[in-house]
């Protein structure tokens, strides 16, 4: 079980090997003293996932059983949605929607660059190209008005990313995609309980795909992933490709010959005739094997039920730390606007280097190795990647990405087991941060 971070935690980041690099852990060597280190568990375990691991381990069916089905169904009602379908993780979740979507060879796919690489790559799998929407330099997501100049014919799908918590500004870009006849993802990874407009994240365009990774706003013992929609169309296509294209045999069909052998239905089938399943391909796609299995699926079941609290904590925190920084000259707060409600996945702050006199990166090396603080940064720009640069696409496609990751954003410790000593050690380290560095 993940330890708990108290305000009296002033340790030294050590680090040490890990086999997923940046994806499971910020650890560092350096041996700087922090004071409120980047955690990267973003949730909270009791007692309550420690007996569903346990009882979930004793069950017969250890993958997509009773459980499973019980972690969709209290999700899809977190969400209001029809349905819900767990999945290994977030990006497995969205390949699979890009199948289901029919993203071939040729195909556009207009994303955001301010994203983790994954809602890319699914779009590149399919030989597909993703095409990228400049962000809001306030709310760092894709501007509607940036996707409007980017559809061609060639455009199949916007993957909309609610960045750090915030919903994209929604009915603009469900405008452009109705004008157009194309279908919208909503990448939720970060977005657990989020609201536009009085809508649930994930619930807005066709389909929406959450994480349940170590970061995220609630976790599945570290990987997990649910894809939601409220279109019964989709629903085949998602079992389907979700477990390597199998379907049951026919009910209809009363005859079956192999060989000279042929077995005549009569009545009820055996249940081991003719197979225990059939193959089909799912509009010329193969499936995969995308399933959650039982352990994960009985702690998410107690996420949901701690939802309510943990984006309670994370909001509590975020409006601390707006409220904490407002009036810092050249420190920019968290932005959460009228008829949006932001559950902090990130806590973003910004830095205005022209009024505060000093570059990003000079003030986060005083907050951090000074004030103790460590920020880390979310994302660069994905079409910067040295695989994107071969594949021709030019260094400045979204000038205000590339000021925010660049020259602009630092991401806080953002967690709900920050204590209110942590909250408010953060906010006096970024006053004399930002003194320091003006001096």
């Amino acid at each position: 079980m993940a330890k708990k971070v108290t305000a009296s935690d002033k340790k030294h980041i050590t680090g040490g090997e890990t086999e997923g690099g940046i994806t499971s852990s910020y650890a560092t060597k350096d041996g700087v003293t922090l004071k409120v280190p980047y955690s990267f568990f973003g949730s909270i375990y009791d007692e309550a996932e420690e007996k569903a691991v346990l009882a979930a381990m004793k069950q017969d069916t250890l993958t997509m059983g009773p459980k499973t089905a019980e972690f969709q169904k209290k999700f899809a009602a977190m969400c209001g949605c029809k349905h819900a379908y767990a999945v290994s993780n977030c990006t497995t979740g969205m390949h699979l929607c890009s199948q289901l979507f029919d993203i071939r060879e040729g195909d556009e796919v207009i994303v955001t660059p301010n994203t983790f690489v994954a809602t890319s790559l699914v779009i590149l799998k399919q030989g597909a190209r993703p095409v990228y929407a400049d962000i809001d330099p306030r709310t760092f997501n894709m501007d509607p008005k940036c996707i409007a100049k980017l559809v061609t014919k060639k455009t199949k799908a916007i993957f909309c990313v609610h960045y750090a918590g915030l919903m994209c500004d929604m009915d603009p870009i469900l405008d452009i995609a109705k004008k157009h006849g194309l279908l919208v993802l909503e990448d939720c990874a970060h977005a657990h309980n989020a609201e536009y407009k009085g809508r649930k994240a994930g619930t807005v365009s066709d389909v929406g795909v959450f994480s349940f990774h170590s970061l995220k706003n609630m976790t599945t013992c570290g990987e997990g992933g649910m894809i939601t929609t409220n279109h019964d169309k989709f629903v085949k296509g998602i079992e389907m490709l979700r477990c390597m294209n199998l379907t049951h045999w026919d009910p209809a069909q009363t005859t079956w010959t192999f060989g000279d052998t042929s077995v005549e239905k009569k009545g009820k089938a055996d249940y081991w005739l003719p197979s225990h399943f059939d193959v089909e391909d799912y509009n010329g796609h193969w499936g995969n094997n995308y399933r959650m299995n039982e352990i994960q699926a009985a702690v998410g079941c107690c996420q949901v039920d701690k939802i309510e609290m943990l984006t309670a904590r994370r909001r509590e925190i975020g409006h601390m730390l707006n409220e904490g920084l407002k009036g810092i000259k050249g420190i920019t707060p968290a932005l959460e606007p009228d008829g949006y409600k932001h559950v902090y996945h990130l806590y973003t702050v910004c830095v205005e280097e022209e009024k505060l006199g000093a570059s990003r990166d000079e003030f986060m090396r005083v907050l951090y190795c000074q004030e103790g603080v460590q920020g880390i940064l979310h994302y660069q720009p994905t079409y910067h990647f040295k695989a994107l640069q071969k594949m021709g696409y030019p260094q400045d496609l979204c000038p205000n990405a590339e000021k925010f990751f660049y020259r602009r954003e630092i991401n806080l410790p953002m967690h709900p087991r920050l204590t209110t000593q942590d909250v408010e050690t953060m906010i006096q380290a970024i006053r004399n941060a930002a003194k320091t560095v003006r001096r």
